[in-house]
């Protein structure tokens, strides 16, 4: 199972009794439950490669609901009932064996689990360490201890490539996600398959191989420096259908939230409530949710009624977001709107361009002479009050830059619909690039 919004993988094996374990799954269970229900499948396991710092662990929340036994590393130290599980360790799923490979890097308490059949190894779940065509970033344990930890990495995979060659490699991280993976639709491998086409594992020592992992990083959102340490403590069992509570405009400022505004961008554009933050609701709302609004913040939401709540809820609950107080739901239609400009490329003028995607983006080709500050450091960026246009890759993160902008005071701002690849076709003119 695929969470396209964080690039990251989940896996439900049918152990065929009945049961089922689940390797990696966040605390938003709905897919993963469908799975096992078409099934029939009951989950008596739930195993967690390390401690993740880009989503909530569900792992506890199926122990809660289900029973579920919790097959954790032990030096993860977590603090709830679990499995510790040591290098070498076995769990036997009856018929099916769990082994435990010591694989540190990504997080310094990171297990690997091969699964075997009989004595035959039919796969390994890899988590963090080797993953689809690279590894795992080594700097969200703590930023000062990458290096030492991408030599750990290095080794890691390097006894991961010692497992025999047609043996299936079924990592977490994936292509998307923020924990570092490169672009590609493959989710899995082989060992024989990374072997010849993973150029980390042909890096000749240690050395190289860190510089060939950290030289290649891009920014994270800040929530994942503390997602890992509320994983070892255990996230709060989800324990009612979780749901929005209407709200008025002015129940919504007296709980001091900060209203985000899910809407596609064409919708805040036309009419959106003062001071509100676009984060249109799709696959990534999560990431940029976690990313522009602090998790002790209470929020509040305006959708279209064509949009699910639970969506909502779900994305914000598996990266911590509790505190979604509702939505507001009267009287911001009647309210003083205010709307945003978005223009095409042929409307841009002489307004200065600010390019808000990923610095490995932005250098693959913008426009000459944009301005360039990622989305997630826009905040904190001083920017005087000129007449901007505001452009990502499709228009989202433009618009929640805009939004943001807005909110700070900005009033010369406008969206520029679609990217540079649709400049570049509408004028003829090259994209700039940057090695």
């Amino acid at each position: 199972m695929v969470d396209e919004g964080l690039g990251n993988s989940s896996y439900l094996v049918d152990l065929g009794d009945g049961r089922a374990l689940a390797v990696d799954v966040s605390r938003d269970l709905r897919a993963v439950r469908r799975a096992a229900q078409r099934r029939r499948l009951t989950i008596a396991f739930a195993a967690d490669t390390h401690l993740h710092a880009d989503f909530l662990s569900g792992s506890l929340q199926l122990a809660h609901d289900l029973g579920a036994r919790v097959l954790a590393s032990a030096a993860g130290e977590r603090a709830f009932d679990h499995v510790g599980l040591r290098d070498g360790d076995e769990v036997d799923l009856g018929g099916l064996t769990l082994r435990a490979i010591a694989t540190p890097g990504h997080t310094t308490e990171h297990l690997a689990f091969l699964l075997l059949d009989g004595d035959v190894p039919a796969g390994v779940f890899t988590g963090g360490s080797l993953i689809v065509g690279s590894a795992a970033r080594t700097d969200l344990v703590a930023p000062e201890r990458a290096r030492e930890l991408a030599h750990a990495q290095y080794h890691s995979l390097r006894r991961l490539g010692l497992l025999p060659e047609e043996v299936a490699v079924w990592p977490t991280h994936g292509a998307g996600s923020f924990c570092s993976a490169p672009p590609g639709a493959e989710r899995v491998s082989t060992i024989g398959r990374e072997k010849k086409s993973n150029p980390l594992l042909a890096a000749p020592d240690a050395d190289t191989f860190a510089d060939r992992l950290l030289g290649d990083l891009g920014s994270f959102p800040g929530y994942f420096l503390r997602l890992g340490e509320i994983n070892r403590l255990g996230p709060a069992v989800v324990k009612e259908q979780p749901c929005l509570r209407p709200l008025t405009v002015d129940a919504a400022a007296a709980a001091g939230a900060t209203v985000v505004d899910v809407r596609p961008v064409g919708d805040f554009a036309r009419g959106h409530l003062p001071g509100s933050i676009s984060i249109p609701l799709r696959n990534q709302f999560a990431s940029w949710l976690g990313w522009i609004v602090p998790a002790s913040a209470p929020v509040a939401v305006v959708r279209n009624p064509d949009q699910d709540p639970g969506e909502i809820l779900w994305q914000a609950l598996k990266i911590g977001h509790e505190n979604l107080v509702g939505e507001v739901t009267e009287g911001w239609q009647r309210d003083l709107l205010v709307m945003m400009d978005v223009i095409t490329p042929d409307q841009l003028g002489g307004a200065q361009v600010l390019d808000v995607r990923q610095t490995t983006e932005f250098r693959a080709g913008h426009l000459p002479g944009a301005d360039h500050i990622e989305l997630g450091s826009l905040a904190g960026a001083a920017l005087d009050d000129r007449r901007r246009v505001v452009m990502c890759g499709h228009g989202e993160r433009a618009a929640t830059a805009a939004s943001l902008l807005r909110r700070a005071g900005h009033r010369q701002v406008s969206i520029l619909r679609g990217g540079p690849g649709d400049w570049a076709e509408l004028t003829g003119a090259p994209l700039e690039k940057e090695e």
